[in-house]
């Protein structure tokens, strides 16, 4: 029995060490590579004071040396915690504070954000992948002015051969902490979910056997790494030998390369958001782009329109399609193979729990809902989380344990159909999703509530067959302001898929009874005269 995630990358290297686990561009790294940098890595990081159970933050665009940190961090005993690489500075201080990292792995690339964290308070002890930068970007180690603090320590990407690869790795037990992936919180803070190395196992597993994934497989890595989509990329390919893909940033806005690149790597296993595969449907030519390899197609994270994915199978037809559906606090806990009876019946199933889990359907007391009633989604099992980091509060009013298993409310709607298939009817507070990421609306509204000339502000979701949900915010300000002005202050405090798509800006805002503003007005055509 596997024990920890990266155990499935030493299983690997010693029974496939010459296959190509990671392909970046046209940089490749064996099993047997990736298992010895991350070993030198890892050595790197315990000479540097990483110890059991420390956070480790990664900063650095997609990559082998992303893919080499993450399991560096792993085999040091630490937790990994993915940042994403656009987000305000001003954020990423936020989760580098709370989580309390002291280690980041970045890269040149980075440098100068990295210094910025350090000015806005990071308390980082050790910068791993580059040199510091001196007051023009450039690396200068002995510029006075290239670090803040005395006690950072610049490790650039080189000085990590220097290291003799660690062995055996840090022994940690399932239950210890893998990783932390912050989400969007309701309060206008990002909350860090933690999942365990057994959390992230019980999945990945089960999911590559229910995949199918082989050594002959050609795995996807769209999703970035801050995005708990990515886990299955990684870890179900290490699980079958298998390659995984690294697909860049930048292809997801030119959707006919984007399905040039898939044929061209010879991608086997596709895993993505809805949205992607609809820009795909609607731009990509995928009727001029034969796509013989790939073989299974899987989606999760927003709710996949019928008519674009029926579309979809028929310019691809001879491909398993797949909905994964799962929270990041449970990982992914249900799936469905797209039937032809659900394209002709307009109806998508989230589906069956995967083995060993157990979903239950409760009303607002937590009493159980009959077959067809609509409930809340409660999801038990190993995939479920250990809870929100530094948050016992929040984790309380959302996990519970029973019998020694803990069981997570998801806040979805959801009813059974009769044949047990599960069938997602919405949320039941403020979370949305929008082009496959999970957003509190009440973030949003606080980082624009924060602004100086603003009033008060809130925001909706208008449903988008594309990607879900657009983004609409409703402003009251004190002085005059355009939407481009306002996005670029919001660009200081939020990521770019939370940055509202459309600004109404009003002199009040309708209020309930309670004086809370009053959504359900907004969304209705305002009056005029």
């Amino acid at each position: 029995m596997t024990a920890t995630i990266h155990e499935l990358l030493s299983k690997a290297a010693h029974a496939a060490g010459e296959a190509i686990a990671v392909v970046d561009g046209e940089r490749t790294l064996t099993y047997a590579e990736l298992d010895e940098r991350s070993s030198r890595l890892a050595a790197a990081m315990a000479d540097r004071g990483v110890r059991q159970g420390d956070r480790v933050g990664l900063l650095l665009e997609k990559s082998l040396e992303a893919v080499v940190g993450i399991y560096a961090t792993l085999k040091a005993g630490a937790v990994y915690v993915p940042l994403d690489d656009q987000a305000p500075v001003r954020r990423l201080a936020y989760i580098a504070q709370d989580a309390g990292i002291r280690c980041l792995v970045s890269s040149q690339a980075r440098a100068t954000t990295c210094r910025a964290l350090l000015a806005e308070g990071a308390e980082l002890q050790t910068i791993i992948g580059a040199d510091a930068p001196n007051d023009d970007g450039a690396p200068d180690e002995q510029s006075a002015s290239a670090v803040v603090d005395a006690v950072v320590k610049w490790l650039p990407w080189s000085a990590i051969d220097a290291f003799a690869p660690a062995a055996p790795p840090v022994a940690v037990d399932r239950d210890s902490l893998a990783y932390i992936l912050y989400t969007s919180g309701s309060t206008g803070a990002p909350k860090g979910v933690m999942l365990s190395h057994a959390n992230g196992l019980a999945f990945v597993e089960r999911a590559a056997r229910e995949v199918g994934v082989t050594a002959n497989d050609r795995l996807s890595s769209h999703a970035p790494f801050h995005f708990d989509l990515s886990t299955f990329d990684l870890f179900a390919a290490a699980c079958g030998r298998a390659s995984v893909v690294l697909v860049p940033r930048e292809l997801s806005v030119f959707p006919v390369m984007l399905a040039g690149f898939i044929a061209e790597r010879e991608i086997t296993v596709w895993y993505s958001v809805p949205s992607v595969l609809t820009a795909l449907v609607l731009r990509g030519q995928l009727q001029d782009t034969p796509l013989p390899k790939l073989r299974t197609v899987v989606f999760a994270g927003e709710v996949f329109p019928v008519g674009y994915l029926k579309r979809l199978t028929e310019l691809v037809p001879h491909c398993r399609y797949l909905n994964f559906y799962g929270p990041t606090e449970t990982n992914v806990c249900t799936w469905h193979e797209v039937r032809r009876e659900d394209l002709l019946a307009g109806e998508l199933p989230i589906g069956k729990p995967l083995p060993g889990l157990q979903a239950s359907i409760v009303d607002e007391h937590g009493a159980p809902v009959a077959d067809g009633e609509l409930g809340e989604l409660v999801i038990g099992g190993e995939t479920v989380m250990h809870g929100y980091w530094g948050d016992p509060r929040r984790t309380g009013r959302s996990l519970t344990v029973k019998d020694g298993v803990r069981h997570y409310m998801t806040g979805d709607l959801v009813r059974r159909r009769i044949d047990g298939e599960l069938l997602f009817a919405g949320r039941r507070d403020l979370q949305v999703k929008t082009r496959g990421y999970r957003v509190e609306l009440g973030e949003i509204e606080a980082a624009l509530n924060a602004l100086e000339m603003v009033v008060e502000a809130a925001v909706v979701a208008v449903p988008d067959e594309t990607i879900t949900n657009r983004l609409k915010a409703f402003v009251v300000t004190s002085e005059p302001i355009d939407h481009a002005q306002l996005a670029r202050l919001c660009r200081e405090r939020l990521p770019n898929h939370m940055i509202p798509e459309e600004v109404e800006f009003r002199a009040e805002l309708p209020k309930s009874s309670t004086g809370k503003v009053d959504r359900q007005a907004l969304r209705q055509p305002q009056q005029k005269g």
